[in-house]
């Protein structure tokens, strides 16, 4: 809906005033989508309440889709797009591709977005991530809901080229040491990779080469601290490994490739 400029100027203050740092671009995007002024009001109220605004909205911006998110479902962030264009630029224009711990499905639908010809299977544990990641991929994208590989069926065994999986790599203890959009608002599970933060990524490379096809890549994102640890544990698993890091994004990649032979 279109403010005036006075009628906009008190929703910045409003929001700068509870803590938002962005509070121009917020309420630009607020009063954007709201339908009606008395929608607008309430969003307004819940933003400065602490509500995240990708849950007020029901929608993250993310490598330049909109992925729906619904509360409680992790929100995607701005460096975990050095991941998704780490594998884009690797994968053939059909690749099969699996976005495992998939939240939103952002991963799936931003890999989408650049090979179109890509088919992408989903799955996530956490039935609201299911249900926003069945609304940002398109209509017919097979989503499963389970613990890893467990939420698959048995026939795609073997048949990935690309395993896009964004683990929780965050240690138990640093949870606390998180802001609080994330610490109250987003799930547990999406969040606590264990007492080192990788356990998960533990699990999924313990069996990332029976769902790989022959040359396929896995990848997932760490702390630099972190990367030496999943290397090896791709490494023990059979798979041939390597870390990359983007200043851009400041983000630190691990990936992993099934051998061909």
């Amino acid at each position: 809906m279109r403010l005036a400029d006075d009628e906009l100027a008190d929703i910045v203050v409003r929001l700068r005033t509870s803590g938002s740092v962005f509070a121009e671009e917020e309420a630009a995007l607020l009063s954007a989508d709201a339908a009606d002024r008395a929608q607008l009001d309430s969003w307004v109220r819940q933003r400065c309440a602490g509500q995240p605004l990708e849950y007020i909205v029901g929608w993250a911006e993310f490598a330049g889709i909109r992925a729906r998110v619904e509360p409680g479902v992790f929100v995607p962030r701005h460096r975990t797009e050095f991941l998704v264009r780490t594998a884009i630029d690797r994968a053939p224009a059909d690749a099969r591709v699996l976005d495992l711990c998939c939240g939103s499905g952002a991963l799936g639908a931003a890999f989408l977005a650049a090979h179109p010809s890509a088919t992408i299977v989903a799955a996530d544990i956490d039935p609201a991530a299911v249900r926003s990641a069945r609304l940002t991929l398109p209509a017919g994208s097979r989503v499963y809901e389970g613990d890893l590989f467990a939420a698959l069926p048995t026939e795609l065994r073997g048949s990935f080229d690309v395993i896009l999986a964004n683990t929780p790599y965050v240690p138990t203890a640093a949870i606390a040491l998180m802001p609080p959009e994330a610490r109250v608002h987003e799930a547990r599970w999406a969040l606590d990779g264990g007492d080192d933060g990788l356990e998960l990524q533990r699990r999924v490379a313990a069996d990332a080469a029976t769902w790989l096809a022959p040359g396929g890549w896995l990848y997932v994102e760490a702390s630099d601290d972190q990367a030496p640890l999943s290397e090896q544990a791709f490494t023990n698993a059979g798979l041939q490994a390597r870390t990359d890091y983007s200043e851009e994004y400041e983000s630190t990649v691990v990936s992993a490739r099934l051998p061909l032979g």
